[in-house]
């Protein structure tokens, strides 16, 4: 009895502890994350003007219809799907690509991984500050482009054609988080068991049919994860967009639905349909996220 006594009070003392080191965490997540939610989403329900001194008058779903019926608000959903389209295919591609290819390096993996995760560890202002010299007429895009076309002279309108402005941000992004996400793959692939492709290399498979029927099926979990980070990380872009219209860039193929909550917050100063818009892309995160989660745990389910 004394020893279940002993170890209920020490289960005790160490749930205790445990409280006390999660706290702050918890704290900074419910000052900084939770409320800001919970204060967008009600604030959606009022005519809410940035520099008022009035109180803000409930509407209830009048913001939502007039958003949802806004062809601006369309536009920027356009935008947000065709960069998160353009983006996921070859920043996942690629990186589950540099994943195998550095897994089966002998020599230099370390270094491979570190050249392309370098530009993760620059921030976005950054990273679109230095494509923006590189996007420039006189810059080292329009250069190469000519040399490998032999079309000296000619400017390809990075930053002033609508599709090529499109093309510009995409380029960014892949460039920024190619790295990141292949050590995720790298990873992934590392926790696969070595028994199981030797055995494959006994039976007579080659690095193409291991890799399709073997590795990509066990990095499921993994690809899962990636796919959803991919989705979220895009549908947040915003610094890219924003510093390429204040650059001259044209708004309508970038405006993406974070860059029309801050105009629609900073410029038109109406916080309402600005929460409106924030409501509805935190919604749908938050579904990707389940999603995720769901899949997550159907596989640790099959296992």
């Amino acid at each position: 009895m004394k020893r279940r006594e002993s170890a209920s009070g020490l289960e005790r003392n160490r749930a205790r502890w445990g409280w006390v080191f999660v706290a702050p965490g918890l704290l900074f997540f419910s000052v900084f994350s939770f409320y800001p939610m919970l204060n967008a989403i009600w604030t959606s329900f009022f005519n809410k003007r940035l520099l008022s001194l009035k109180a803000p008058k409930f509407i209830g779903l009048q913001n939502y219809q007039r958003v949802l019926g806004s062809e601006e608000f369309w536009n920027s959903a356009r935008a947000t799907g065709v960069f998160t389209v353009g983006v996921f295919v070859p920043l996942f591609c690629l990186s589950l690509l540099f994943a195998a290819l550095i897994t089966q390096m002998r020599r230099g993996k370390r270094l491979a991984q570190a050249a392309l995760y370098s530009p993760a560890v620059l921030s976005s202002v950054v990273a679109a500050l230095i494509w923006l010299l590189m996007l420039d007429p006189r810059g080292l895009a329009n250069q190469a482009v000519n040399w490998i076309a032999m079309t000296p002279g000619i400017d390809h309108q990075w930053l002033s054609s609508a599709t090529m402005v499109q093309v510009s941000t995409m380029v960014v992004y892949v460039w920024k988080y190619l790295g990141y996400f292949t050590i995720l793959f790298v990873t992934g692939i590392g926790k696969i068991p070595d028994s199981v492709n030797e055995a494959a290399m006994i039976d007579g498979a080659g690095p193409v049919r291991r890799f399709f029927s073997i590795t990509l099926p066990l990095l499921r979990p993994t690809t899962v994860l990636v796919s959803v980070m991919i989705l979220i990380q895009c549908m947040k872009t915003f610094s890219t967009q924003y510093l390429f219209t204040q650059s001259g860039a044209p708004l309508a193929p970038i405006n993406v639905i974070t860059l029309n909550i801050y105009n629609t917050a900073m410029r038109d100063l109406n916080i309402g349909r600005a929460s409106v818009m924030s409501t509805i892309l935190f919604l749908f995160m938050l579904a990707l996220t389940w999603v995720q989660l769901r899949v997550s745990k159907g596989d640790e389910a099959e296992s």
